[in-house]
């Protein structure tokens, strides 16, 4: 025979001190009796659950709690063997002996895991917390220990709310029995999980209660009410009431004691869910909370190996109270109290030597600090940035990134804090710390990386680091910060050809370049600016180019939506290096856009509209679209003769596709020659544009009733059927129009200084555009604000009219 029989219940709390403290098992020993009860195995037990003799059942459920007090096996057991069902229906039972031992019975079965899920399904917690108001000391232990158990389910939390549990715990947190207690408690601190619970714990009393079991001998209870506290004490509702109720005043006599050392550290986790509220804040440093934690701030540091030695670790206990500060450092109106009790002195020192623990919420209060002005230069002055560069080299993902944050503040606005970053090997170790693989990390590295390349006398050497190369990966992210900031880095660091160089080398431009077809519109505006600093150089513009740059920005012009003064300006920077697309898409050349050979004119070119190569056009047939005019001077020596070695393999292959423009050279050079040497600047406008020059080359004046019987079509038309191609250079034309003539006149001008514009009109229309001072220097006031004139070159060659009249328009249109 298997024998069973129920023992005195086990004292299963370590007490504080256990003087006067009752035994567990004097409390109750009227009210369980010691007995042996005989059956012949535990599922013989289970069938006799069922047995209608009220004799038999308490017999039984005694015999199920002492089996199931063996451990976990056998509670499985009896619940495959079909128990709970019966213990949970036997909890109602009229007999106060069956129902308090049925409840026993359930309590303990609770304890497992398989038996929970399988109570989950039974609907009993009504029913016990029915029995919660009997006064019966057994059922509140074990009714309030199966609560306990199931209240970790939300699924049970909600019955338990739902049928009243909340006033009836809270009142048992009053009970003379210290498992009634714990077990109350243990369910209390499950439901205010459920932040939304929380009020209606304060509306009944329960501050005062867990305030009262603080002062328990039992350890397990002043820790878990602690815990209570914590939780409840996130919500500024609740922050409210402990203000009211003088919580902190009870919490803060427990941080003086110090025989309570084992309750500091949950007592600081309260403190620290309320430090971030200004009141609260402010209550605590009246009541000298403040001061106090500043004291175990200041606590003697130890080794890790010393730390692990101790029993009470203050190391640990510091950790807790440096994260108060961290938290009140999260609420900006507090930094100038914590800037009064010097706070960062104090977290230089603990950054400097602390615990990992230590560090990581010292670099959360830093970085929440670096924000406030005083603080940004007294973290300096305090020697605090090479501290904090060295964290950067930790293995602690949360000191890294709270440290990358903190600097990336330290540094915005303040150039010394920069620079001390930058002499505390800042770049080397930033650089390195963009193979991490956390977006917070990579875009505030990279944000102070920008800030040291802004400035210029150690741009350089920044770029020594590799950081260019270490921005591509970067700028393939997909986090929308990290884009940002590597975007923003190479606009700093492109300012420098090496940087640059290095860009192309480590294949950097192809996913810039494909950052234009971002839909985010800070991305999109950073990339044109980075594409536009990057365009200063014409390898960096050309590559650009190949992999697609002016096709996506053509594209992004045309939309509403996209275009921008930044996607505009990126593609007249990318132009800058294609006149001939320039002019075909904008109809505008700027007097720094200078004409070289090659620059050709196929007319006006559409957006998105594909612009053939020169190579392209050469090799067409003869159409009846407009001639394309291309500029392809053969550069000549001194002595006039053409200069062949000097020739680029692209300028060789260009000539061999055209016919050999040897008029235009000599033209550059017989206009160096006669209008360099005069003094007034108007002077060159005049003569260039009429003596021997552009209009008596094109064909001279013509009036304006006899524009229309110039013979300028039909003499293109010949010089296309003699060439045999649409492609005409410009030194053949004897018979040109406004187009043909603008054109000419820029790029002469440019071949000697001129500054001018090309502007295109409609219907073959161009001019040009210059600015000149009116009047005498000497003698008219105005002199310094310069005109902007359009150059007759058609009708009164060398007539300057000035902009916008009605002379101008008339030249400007039909």
């Amino acid at each position: 025979m298997v024998l069973f029989g129920l023992r005195p219940r086990r004292d299963r709390m370590g007490r504080r001190d256990k003087k006067n403290v009752t035994s567990q098992a004097s409390l109750h020993n009227d009210t369980i009796e010691t007995r042996r009860v005989a059956f012949k195995t535990p599922a013989t037990a289970v069938l006799l659950l069922r047995a209608p003799e009220e004799d038999i059942l308490i017999k039984a459920c005694q015999a199920i709690y002492e089996f199931a007090e063996e451990g976990d096996l056998s509670k499985v057991y009896l619940m495959e063997h079909g128990a709970l069902e019966p213990l949970s229906q036997l909890i109602t039972h009229s007999n106060n002996k069956i129902r308090r031992n049925a409840l026993i019975g359930l309590g303990v079965m609770a304890t497992n895991g398989t038996a929970r899920t399988a109570l989950q399904n039974m609907d009993v917690i009504p029913s016990i917390i029915d029995k919660l108001s009997l006064d019966d000391i057994i059922v509140h232990e074990f009714g309030t220990l199966c609560l306990s158990c199931l209240s970790t389910e939300s699924c049970c939390k909600v019955q338990i709310i739902d049928n009243n549990g909340l006033p009836v715990l809270i009142n048992l947190l009053s009970s003379s029995d210290p498992d009634v207690q714990k077990n109350s408690l243990d369910t209390i601190y499950n439901l205010v999980q459920d932040t939304q619970i929380c009020p209606a714990v304060i509306d009944l009393d329960g501050l005062r209660q867990l305030l009262t079991l603080l002062k328990s001998v039992f350890n397990s209870i002043q820790q878990l009410a602690l815990k209570t506290l914590q939780t409840i004490a996130i919500s500024k509702e609740s922050q409210s009431a402990f203000r009211e109720q003088r919580v902190f005043d009870e919490l803060i006599e427990i941080l003086n004691n110090k025989d309570l050392i084992d309750l500091h550290m949950e007592t600081l986790m309260v403190f620290s869910n309320c430090m971030s509220d200004l009141d609260s804040f402010r209550v605590i440093q009246n009541g000298g909370g403040l001061s106090t934690l500043m004291d175990l701030l200041l606590t003697p540091k130890v080794s890790e190996s010393q730390a692990a030695l101790l029993k009470n670790s203050n190391i640990e206990i510091q950790a807790v109270a440096v994260k108060c500060i961290a938290n009140a450092a999260q609420n900006s109106d507090l930094h100038p109290f914590l800037h009064e009790q010097k706070i960062e002195k104090v977290l230089v020192d603990v950054l400097s030597g602390g615990s990992d623990n230590v560090k990581a919420y010292g670099c959360q209060a830093f970085a929440a600090l670096s924000s406030f002005s005083p603080s940004k230069h007294l973290f300096r002055d305090l020697g605090g940035i090479p501290v904090v560069v060295r964290l950067l080299k930790s293995k602690i993902p949360e000191i890294i990134e709270y440290a990358t944050q903190g600097l990336a503040k330290l540094t915005s606005g303040v150039q010394l804090n920069t620079m001390a970053v930058f002499y505390a090997r800042g770049p080397e170790i930033l650089v390195q710390r963009l193979q991490d693989t956390c977006p917070k990390v990579l875009a505030n590295s990279i944000t102070i990386l920008g800030r040291m390349a802004g400035q210029e006398a150690i741009r350089c050497k920044v770029v020594s680091e590799g950081l260019m190369r270490a921005l591509v990966e970067p700028l393939k992210s997909a986090d929308i910060q990290v884009l940002i900031s590597a975007l923003l880095c190479i606009c700093e660091l492109a300012f420098e050809e090496d940087a640059r160089a290095k860009l192309r080398g480590a294949d950097g431009l192809e996913p810039l370049v494909s950052l234009l077809r971002s839909s985010h519109m800070e991305v999109l505006r950073c990339t044109c600016m980075a594409i536009s600093v990057c365009a200063k150089d014409e390898p960096t513009a050309l590559e650009m180019c190949k992999f697609g740059a002016l096709e996506i920005l053509q594209d992004i012009t045309q939309s509403i939506n996209r275009r921008s003064k930044f996607t505009e300006f990126a593609l007249i920077s990318l132009l800058k290096y294609n006149l001939s697309l320039k002019y075909g898409l904008l109809g505008y050349l700027a007097t720094t856009d200078l004409i070289t050979n090659g620059l050709y004119d196929a007319g006006k070119v559409g957006f998105c509209q594909k612009l053939l190569t020169l190579e392209e056009l050469c090799k067409e047939p003869i159409n009846q679209r407009r001639p394309v005019i291309v500029v392809n001077a053969i550069e000549m020596s001194d002595d006039g003769q053409q200069k062949d070695e000097a020739q680029s393999e692209c300028s060789q292959e260009r000539n061999r596709i055209l016919m050999d423009d040897i008029s235009l050279p000599l033209l550059v050079k017989e206009v160096k020659e006669s209008i360099e040497p005069l003094i007034e600047e108007q002077e060159q406008y005049i003569a260039l544009a009429s003596t021997r020059f552009v209009s008596e080359i094109m064909g001279g004046a013509i009036e304006k009733e006899e524009l229309d019987t110039f013979a300028w079509l039909q003499h293109l038309d010949e010089l296309r059927c003699k060439l045999q191609r649409n492609v005409i250079p410009i030194g053949m034309i004897s018979k040109g129009f406004l187009c043909h003539r603008a054109l000419l006149f820029k790029y002469l001008s440019d071949s000697i200084g001129l500054r001018c514009t090309l502007v295109r009109g409609d219907y073959n229309r161009a001019w040009n555009e210059v600015l000149l001072h009116k009047g005498e220097p000497c003698s008219n006031e105005n002199f310094s604000q310069p005109c902007c004139y359009i150059v007759d070159l058609m009708h009164q060659p060398g007539t300057l009219l000035e902009a916008d009249s009605s002379a101008a328009l008339e030249y400007e249109s039909l």
